[in-house]
């Protein structure tokens, strides 16, 4: 499995090979999409580190990445969303092994309680927005209702993920591998912090039922 330095390593050289061609908006979409059904490396990444070269050298143009960043990722979210009401999601193999289960039986319960919230929120966590959409699907949450928040949560997680690269670039523009580097990882940080604060809620909310329920 390839660590968080091999990852960020094969961002960099994809960023830069594309930087100046016709075909890095193509790329950059047909990343954000597949990503969003099967995250071999979480597309963020991507966007980091094409808004951290637009801070320090002046390309690609911003909002190109930050408006394809976030069709690819809305994109991705309804193949997800698709996929889950046509298969037994528990049975596919990206959620083979205990921690993948557990995070379908987090997302089937966070939907029913939180729903609206939940799916922005999970937007940000690379593997969690795939088990939740999916999730999503296969409970049959409302379709429009979906469309209509995964629009929003792709767009707010693009200018996100552009504001990080932004960051980066700027406080590191006379170095700007450095500076691409720093926002790639930096994403990854973050989505993890998401991640554990979302987890860390969602099992007090848990037990706080539970009390209410054995009280009552």
């Amino acid at each position: 499995m390839p660590t968080v330095g091999e990852g960020t390593s094969g961002v960099q050289e994809w960023a830069l090979a594309l930087v100046g061609s016709p075909w890095v908006f193509a790329a950059l979409y047909a990343f954000a999409t597949v990503d969003g059904f099967f995250p071999p490396i979480p597309s963020e990444t991507v966007v980091i580190a094409l808004a951290s070269l637009w801070a320090s050298r002046g390309s690609p143009p911003l909002l190109p990445v930050i408006l394809v960043a976030a069709l690819g990722a809305f994109t991705g979210d309804q193949i997800a969303y698709t996929i889950g009401t046509r298969v037994k999601v528990r049975s596919l193999r990206i959620f083979a092994g205990s921690k993948a289960q557990q995070a379908l039986d987090w997302a089937e319960r966070s939907l029913a309680t939180r729903g609206a919230s939940f799916i922005i929120a999970a937007r940000y966590i690379p593997v969690g927005r795939v088990a939740v959409n999916m999730t999503a699907g296969a409970l049959r949450y409302r379709r429009r209702r979906f469309v209509g928040i995964t629009a929003l949560a792709a767009v707010t997680w693009a200018t996100y993920s552009s504001v990080i690269g932004i960051a980066s670039g700027v406080v590191l523009k006379d170095h700007p591998m450095i500076g691409l580097v720093v926002g790639v990882v930096g994403g990854l940080v973050i989505g993890a912090l998401v991640d554990w604060v979302l987890s860390a809620w969602t099992r007090r909310s848990g037990g706080s039922r539970s009390r209410s329920g054995a009280a009552g």
